[in-house]
């Protein structure tokens, strides 16, 4: 019989369930967003702790259909947003809560994670990354960081100091009348549009750290004048976060020696962002190695959630 572990992650706006063999393997991830009226910018925590105690039950339905006659030997919650001790968020309570009581039930083990790790455990996945030291670059609505994993060591070394890009994107998409998250609507636009880098790149400390809320303010004043094509907009949008992503990782390599980055976060499965970035570190270090998360798994997701428990598993030798 199949042995597998459950993962729950319940973020800022997706509910998601994963099962993965104990090996390591990915069964199945099913996922949902939670639901954002057109026009606004996000949800509040309680109104996303409400979404997800709807969703939960729904997403291990969907999830049972891919285990039956699988033997449950864990579960695994992303129960913070990272790792310093006053990481926190209402949202993960409700992935807590429902992990929790399966493994009660059941009488496993229940482990738990950050949803940071869980991305970075996710985005690995296929991605061509070599065992070793990395550098890592979430990028989301909630997060911009550039962090060092040696070992099992986690280590913030830059990041924004305002908005996330993440944030920018979305912004940027609901003032247009898009819908919310806008991320796949932006990119569809910027893909007719054209930069000329009109929005200024803001760094500090060599590049590690940046600030994205000058450029929301120049995107606002677009808007209300009419000055440029939306597309050109969203285009410039695009090209502002893949030049402050590429100085930033590169300060980064040459802070750290390290060669690898692994890019990971919703805003990392745009197509056009991967594209964009790419050349641009490969402008600035060709000798980096460059890799990307699965499309699928490179937003929020329980897939890492459940990796990680596979693994804590495996080390305690159960």
């Amino acid at each position: 019989m199949t042995r597998v572990v459950i993962g729950f992650d319940t973020s800022c706006y997706t509910t998601s369930v994963a099962a993965v063999t104990v090996e390591g393997e990915v069964i199945a991830s099913c996922r949902k967003l939670l639901p954002v009226k057109l026009g606004e910018r996000g949800l509040r925590q309680s109104e996303g702790v409400f979404h997800h105690v709807r969703a939960l039950p729904e997403r291990l339905e969907e999830l049972s259909a891919h285990i039956r006659g699988c033997e449950i030997a864990a579960v695994c919650v992303s129960d913070r947003p990272r790792d310093e001790a006053d990481s926190y968020m209402p949202v993960f309570h409700a992935g807590d809560a429902q992990g929790r009581g399966l493994a009660a039930m059941l009488g496993v083990p229940c482990f738990s994670t950050t949803h940071q790790r869980g991305h970075i455990a996710a985005a690995k996945v296929d991605s061509g990354i070599a065992g070793g030291d990395l550098l890592a670059v979430h990028l989301s609505g909630g997060t911009t960081e550039l962090l060092s994993l040696v070992g099992d060591e986690l280590t913030l070394l830059g990041g924004t100091l305002d908005l996330h890009a993440g944030q920018l994107v979305d912004r940027t998409g609901v003032a247009m009348g898009l819908p919310f998250p806008a991320g796949p609507h932006l990119e569809q636009l910027a893909r007719h549009g054209v930069s000329q880098a009109r929005l200024t790149m803001t760094t500090r400390d060599g590049g590690l750290h940046c600030y994205f809320s000058g450029a929301e303010t120049q995107v606002r004043r677009w808007l209300a004048s009419s000055e440029l094509p939306r597309e050109n907009i969203a285009r410039e949008v695009y090209d502002l976060l893949a030049r402050t992503v590429a100085r930033m990782v590169c300060a980064g390599a040459d802070k750290t020696g390290i060669g690898q980055v692994l890019l990971a976060g919703g805003v990392s499965s745009s197509a056009l962002f991967r594209e964009l970035v790419t050349e641009r570190i490969r402008k600035r270090d060709n000798t980096l190695r460059v890799c990307f998360g699965k499309p699928e798994y490179s937003g929020d997701n329980a897939v890492g959630t459940a990796l990680i428990g596979a693994e804590k598993l495996r080390e305690a030798g159960a």
